[in-house]
């Protein structure tokens, strides 16, 4: 029991309160419930991996989107987590690419450049197939954290690809039809298609 506890709590918002009363939910639960579950968790982390190309949880590689003959492919959307993809999809707008960071700068939680998946990023800029990148981190503190280091990172690799010689890569914010501190994957249709037709040059 303590041992599931312990595994328990390791999932992102559960405390030593909840972890204990979803391990004493399991115990009282059937033999086949119980299996069901093992067997969805063994399942997930069988099929589903990171696309190589723009770190969106997949079951093919590369993805859908960065596979689709429809998108612009020289049009990359850059978000935090996979679930925000969701968010910019729904304003059915949107027809570029993808990628994914899994994570924001956030120095008090350790977490550094280092920590986020970016350098597939600037290799898919610096090798000269990009027009544009949208910056579409959420508007907390992290967040412009976040997409003020990478519009630096960006604008530093155009300088100096010889791929890049004499073409610019345009950098973009999405506007603020997003609320300030909160999280993208909660923006409504009509607030995320706001944020995207508003978005500026940094």
């Amino acid at each position: 029991m303590s041992r599931l506890i312990d595994e328990l709590k390791k999932l992102p918002g559960v405390g030593t309160k909840s972890a204990q009363r979803f391990a004493f939910h399991l115990l009282r639960s059937s033999d086949e419930d119980a299996a069901a579950l093992a067997d969805a968790v063994r399942e997930l982390k069988a099929s589903l991996r990171l696309c190589s190309i723009c770190n969106n949880v997949t079951d093919v590689d590369p993805c859908a989107y960065c596979s689709s003959p429809v998108r612009n492919q020289r049009l990359i959307c850059v978000v935090e987590e996979p679930t925000s993809i969701a968010s910019v999809e729904r304003t059915r707008g949107y027809m570029g690419v993808y990628h994914v960071l899994h994570g924001t700068l956030s120095p008090l939680h350790g977490v550094g450049p280092d920590q986020l998946r970016s350098a597939n990023l600037l290799a898919r800029v610096e090798r000269g197939g990009v027009d544009e990148v949208i910056l579409a981190t959420s508007p907390t503190l992290e967040g412009e954290a976040t997409a003020s280091w990478l519009a630096t990172a960006l604008r530093n690799l155009t300088q100096r690809s010889e791929a890049l010689q004499g073409k610019t890569v345009k950098i973009t914010r999405i506007a603020t039809g997003v609320p300030a501190g909160s999280d993208i994957e909660y923006a409504d249709e009509v607030t995320m298609s706001r944020a995207m037709e508003g978005r500026r040059e940094l």
